[in-house]
């Protein structure tokens, strides 16, 4: 173990990670990833509430429209795939189904852009004090909702493209084919960086340059990606064809396990950067073990950082000293 914690002291491109998986440790990254889970898993379902109420508006007395949600994708989907496909014309709006929908989905958005904050702030060690006040922090989030929206529609839609193309006849086809793809997954790793920058940066309460965030942004980008390319084949092809009860277990608990796998993703990407920005490598392996440990720079940050995180008001002074250990470990000698 000695020799492990020496040579990861010595290499950056080990102790740099073992530092994020640290810090993601020490900041309880699963149980902030599950708050983001719960609140996006909320939005969901007033979600599609919203979009089969507007179906029932825009679909009412236009075949054409009518025989277009026939072929498309959401008649996978089941319950809603079984009642298009046995009578597309029995969809009607709602004016409840609308009010119910609009906000259920505001609801859960907002509390995902909410515990997004919350999740930045306590990553980047941000003191209570500092942070934006109720009406600061629902603005904020109101904000970031339609900018994540937009942006979510565009790179969505990408990926879409690229698992459900079709390849043409004949052999310039499948070149074609394989370029559309490989051009729509480019531009939506483009776009999600962008918009994994912008969020970034939105965010967190203090003050960070675009700059400190790209490696964190495009790492999150290239996975995410990565993440909806697999979202859009499990609902096109894992569920083709499943009967109505497995389909909706199926559902429920992929877009569960999806929503998890992407604020995982998040929480780990935006340690990436805290760390970077930070210096906060490289960490003592023994940390988590023992306090016989004699701190790293790296270390000594961190739990100052933890320990200012909780000055709840402007006027509480927080001061932080480490006694050395009884028998020091020093692998470095």
């Amino acid at each position: 173990m000695q020799r492990l914690d020496a040579y990861q002291r010595r290499h950056r491109w080990l102790g740099m990670p073992v530092a994020v998986v640290y810090k993601f440790l020490d900041d309880g990254g699963t149980y902030l990833a599950a708050l983001i889970t719960y609140y996006s898993f909320v939005s969901i379902f007033p979600l599609l509430l919203l979009l089969v109420t507007v179906l029932g508006y825009v679909l009412h007395g236009n075949d054409h429209l009518q025989q277009v949600i026939l072929h498309s994708a959401l008649r996978e989907f089941p319950i809603i795939g079984d009642q298009i496909g046995q009578n597309v014309r029995s969809l009607h709006g709602s004016a409840l189904g609308v009010i119910v929908g609009v906000l259920g989905s505001l609801y859960g958005g907002l509390g995902v852009a909410n515990a997004g904050q919350y999740t930045s702030n306590t990553i980047w060690a941000v003191p209570h004090t500092r942070r934006p006040s109720v009406f600061a922090l629902y603005g904020r989030s109101l904000t970031l909702l339609v900018i994540v929206g937009v942006g979510l529609i565009a790179t969505t839609g990408l990926a879409g493209l690229t698992t459900t193309a079709r390849p043409l006849p004949g052999l310039l086809g499948s070149g074609v084919d394989l370029l559309i793809r490989v051009g729509a997954t480019v531009v939506a790793t483009a776009i999600n960086a962008g918009l994994f920058l912008l969020v970034f940066r939105a965010l967190v309460a203090r003050r960070v340059t675009l700059r400190q965030l790209w490696v964190g942004a495009v790492v999150a980008a290239v996975l995410w990606q990565a993440l909806q390319e697999l979202g859009t084949f499990y609902v096109g092809h894992e569920l083709r064809g499943v009967s109505a009860t497995y389909g909706l277990f199926g559902i429920v608990l992929g877009l569960l396990a999806w929503i998890y796998l992407g604020a995982l993703l998040f929480v780990l990407c935006s340690e990436i950067n805290v760390v970077r920005v930070q210096r906060l490598w490289p960490r003592s392996l023994l940390t988590l073990f023992t306090d016989n440990v004699r701190l790293t720079a790296g270390d000594r940050r961190a739990y100052r950082g933890y320990a200012t995180t909780e000055q709840r008001k402007g006027f509480e002074i927080i001061d932080v000293d480490f006694d050395e250990p009884e028998a020091p470990h020093d692998p470095s000698g």
